[in-house]
This record gives C-alpha cells, structure tokens and sequence, in this order.
C-alpha cells in the first residue's frame, strides 16, 4: 500500500513540477512581493515533503495484523 501511495505521489509530482505546467505560472505576479512561479514550486515542494513524511509514518492494515 505504501508503495502504491509513492508512485501516486511520485507521478503527481512530475506532472506538478513539469516545465509546461510551471510556465502557465511563469507570469509577473507576485505573492507577497515573491514571483508566483517560486510559490507555487516552493508551495508543490513542501506538500510533497508533507505527504511523504505522511505517508512514511503511516501504518498499513497488513503491518498491524502481522504484529499481533
């Protein structure tokens, strides 16, 4: 289960992180006076961190029933 969980996050990650979908972002806006595209590549960058601390921490069913 944990492995299904890192390739979906994986796959979601390169689509995220992907050069077309950065520059759709790459625009003179800016978030508190720093450029969108380094917020939104930052923001995908710490919930990747997130999820796969998450995901690394979590216990699957198999592994609790193995124990007891």
């Amino acid at each position: 289960m944990k492995q299904q969980k890192a390739i979906a996050i994986t796959i979601l990650l390169v689509f995220l992180l992907n050069i077309p979908i950065i520059s759709l972002l790459n625009k003179p806006l800016f978030v508190f006076g720093i450029p969108l595209v380094y917020v939104y590549v930052f923001s995908i960058w710490a919930f990747a961190i997130i999820v796969i601390a998450w995901i690394a921490e979590s216990k699957n069913i198999e592994d609790t029933s193995e124990h007891e």
